[in-house]
Order: structure tokens, then C-alpha cells, then sequence
């Protein structure tokens, strides 16, 4: 994960234009990007699979 960016939850959300509790109602069906959780209890989102998962809705959506 090393040079890896890494976005917190709030930045993702406010890059998807989605709230906290849609986010992750979409989780719970599998749809949403990848969750890391940090060993403080925090989590983040990579851009690598913030990038692959808007790819992917592109798709979908095609």
C-alpha cells in the first residue's frame, strides 16, 4: 500500500456525491468501492479502486 493514495470516507462522498448512509447501504449489496479499515478504526478508500469501481458504474451504465 505503500505510495498507494489513500481517501478518507468524507472525500469519497464528496467525490461521488453520495451520503454516508447511502454509501453504505450500496456496500452491503456489494456495489460500493473497497473499505480499508485502519487499525484505529478509521477507514479508507484507495484511488486505484475508487477509479476501477467509477469505471465499472460506467459500464453498467452503458
Amino acid at each position: 500500500m505503500a505510495g498507494t493514495k489513500m481517501l478518507k470516507l468524507p472525500e469519497v462522498l464528496d467525490e461521488i456525491g453520495m451520503s454516508r448512509a447511502a454509501f453504505y447501504r450500496m456496500r452491503a449489496r456489494g456495489q460500493a468501492p473497497r473499505l480499508r479499515k485502519l487499525p484505529n478504526g478509521q477507514v479508507r478508500v484507495s484511488r486505484a479502486d475508487l477509479d476501477a469501481w467509477w469505471e465499472r458504474c460506467e459500464q453498467q451504465a452503458a
